[in-house]
């Protein structure tokens, strides 16, 4: 980006998902053999966890995926254990550390390719211009909060750009 071009937030509000928790991505894609290479396909519990995305977006007012470039932020929130509270007792600082949480980089390959042609037109650089996780402290049941906040491009003046001469 040039020092003339500056992102910021378009004037409509973010979305914001609260989708399931992701499922491992050893849960989500399977190896599948076709006569001579190995690909890659999503598992049945894939194809239902990108139904399940689907339909919260729908119900979040989401029609058609997002076009332009977008922030992307992720918050994972895992599964509040039942002994959390003996937990914060002994450790009141960082009591959740060993609770048992997704990787963020293996969540964000799952969550983007279940939001790809739903909720943003794909993950590449040219849509998803920031990604950004944050583990949160498990306050109950698992789930991901997805805000998506689309960016737009300000340039300035073309006329202040141009040297008289």
């Amino acid at each position: 980006m040039s020092h003339s071009q500056t992102l910021k937030p378009l004037p409509r509000a973010p979305i914001e998902l609260v989708l399931p928790y992701p499922l491992s991505a050893n849960r989500y894609w399977r190896a599948i053999t076709i006569p001579g290479r190995t690909m890659m396909a999503p598992t049945k519990e894939a194809i239902a966890f990108k139904a399940q995305v689907a339909l919260q977006a729908r119900v979040a007012g989401i029609r058609e995926p997002i076009a332009v470039r977008s922030v992307v932020e992720i918050a994972i929130y895992p599964q509040r254990p039942q002994d959390w509270a003996k937990r914060a007792r002994r450790d009141p600082a960082t009591w959740d550390d060993d609770v048992r949480c997704i990787d963020a980089d293996n969540a964000n390959k799952v969550l983007l390719d279940a939001l790809r042609g739903v909720a943003i037109v794909d993950d590449s650089r040219r849509y998803v211009r920031k990604l950004v996780t944050e583990q949160m402290e498990p306050d109950g049941e698992a789930r991901t909060v997805v805000r998506i906040t689309p960016l737009v491009l300000e340039t300035p003046q073309a006329e202040l750009l141009v040297r008289e001469g």
